[in-house]
């Protein structure tokens, strides 16, 4: 499993390698820093620095689905007539709001190989079990995001009025077509700008898996900060990386709002 993450990320960074906007032909390291710590190739860090950034940024793309699949679906439970169902989305809800995020993620990298060790134990398999930082980062953080998802999802279901769903049981529309053409549009309208707040604090969280040895930007800059002793140089390098992809982030985010609430301009 750990090779699997790590063939796709190595795959990844080569498909880029060519349009890297830090050590491509045209990155910036390699443009404005060739001379420094930051130059790329075994002159400086950027190389690493600059794998970091993707690691990081391949780790938030990677956890938003799934975060967003689990949020949605227990925003559904949360609404079902089924009380068990409501009673173990809330128990979850309320677990992983309530767990600081490092320790769902230490739970979650040491934790998870142990029952998986056990389970495939059980089923006769003797071999060693390594769930990778990646796959770890993903599922702890998607867990996080998933909670705090499905509070923003049920928010924006109550915003839209029952007449709504109505209208297209009304039109001969059975549920599951009614909530794809009319509720979900609407949802993800309402929903969006606390969704994108979530996507931030995602990026942000991602700085968490550094703990357990993935090499993302906090990690990568931290290992040339202690060789070098130029701490502030490669933390506020850190800063600026994140800095700059929250306001890539909120740029995509803005372009999404404006294509969604197109409709209503329309009108």
């Amino acid at each position: 499993m750990s090779g699997f993450f790590t063939a796709i990320v190595d795959a990844v960074s080569a498909f880029l390698g060519i349009i890297d906007p830090l050590c491509g032909p045209v990155g910036i390291f390699n443009l404005f820093a060739g001379n420094t710590l930051l130059a790329c190739g075994a002159a400086g860090w950027g190389d690493e620095i600059a794998f970091g950034v993707l690691v990081t940024a391949s780790l938030a793309i990677a956890t938003l689905p799934v975060g967003l699949a689990l949020g949605f679906f227990i925003a559904l439970a949360k609404q079902s007539d089924e009380k068990a169902l409501q009673r173990a989305a809330n128990v979850y809800t309320t677990l992983f709001r309530g767990l600081p995020e490092f320790l769902t993620l230490t739970i979650v990298y040491y934790g998870l190989q142990i029952l998986v060790q056990n389970f495939m134990a059980a089923l006769g398999f003797d071999g060693q079990i390594e769930i990778s930082a990646f796959f770890a980062g993903m599922v702890a953080l998607g867990a996080v995001f998933s909670a705090y998802c499905s509070e923003v999802l049920m928010s924006a279901f109550k915003a839209i009025p029952r007449g709504q769903y109505e209208a297209g049981y009304a039109l001969g529309l059975h549920h599951g077509r009614t909530m794809q053409l009319i509720v979900l549009p609407q949802l993800i309208r309402i929903a969006l700008p606390g969704l994108g707040n979530l996507w931030m604090a995602l990026l942000k969280d991602t700085a968490l898996v550094s703990v357990i040895g993935l090499p993302d930007i906090l990690r990568q800059t931290g290992v040339a900060a202690r060789v070098t002793k130029e701490a502030f140089e490669f933390y506020g390098l850190a800063c600026l990386l994140f800095l700059v992809l929250a306001f890539l982030s909120s740029l995509v985010f803005s372009s999404i709002e404006r294509w969604a609430k197109r409709s209503e301009a329309a009108r």
